[in-house]
């Protein structure tokens, strides 16, 4: 399969993975973990640092975006088909239901504080195929 957007997601999270899942069928969208190898090697790359940020993230390739955080989660809803209202509330609401989800999960940290589009830095953007191999090879089959 060929994608042109990748989620970047917390694997540690059942929930999350369950989502990640559903995604990959009903829109074509890749997901990785960000734990993973390429996922910490694109990271470093987009936002030049030693330490990914720890958040969620959908690279889309073909826009040259990277949406974090909310953005990210409102994104992934209208993809979903989701009304706008829905997608809205997800947004602000993100940071409570990434609580929720924390606490349910028994996730040890919370999210960092990246909410916006980010244009795809060249650099990343050279990572891209190693994210799209590895969102290939976690697909569901």
């Amino acid at each position: 399969m060929e994608y042109d957007a990748v989620l970047i997601y917390d694997g540690d999270c059942p929930y999350c993975s369950v989502a990640a899942t559903a995604l990959q069928r009903l829109n074509a969208v890749g997901a990785v973990p960000w734990r993973g190898e390429a996922a910490q090697s694109f990271l470093n790359a987009q936002f030049d640092s030693e330490e990914a940020p720890f958040a969620m993230f959908l690279v889309d390739e073909r826009r040259r975006r990277v949406y974090a955080g909310r953005a990210a989660a409102e994104e992934l809803a209208e993809r979903a088909g989701i009304p706008k209202l829905v997608g809205a509330l997800v947004r602000e609401n993100y940071d409570r239901i990434a609580a929720a989800v924390g606490v349910a999960s028994g996730r040890d940290r919370d999210p960092d504080d990246y909410h916006a589009i980010y244009p795809l830095d060249n650099q990343a953007r050279a990572q891209f195929d190693i994210l799209r191999d590895a969102a290939v090879a976690e697909a569901p089959s």
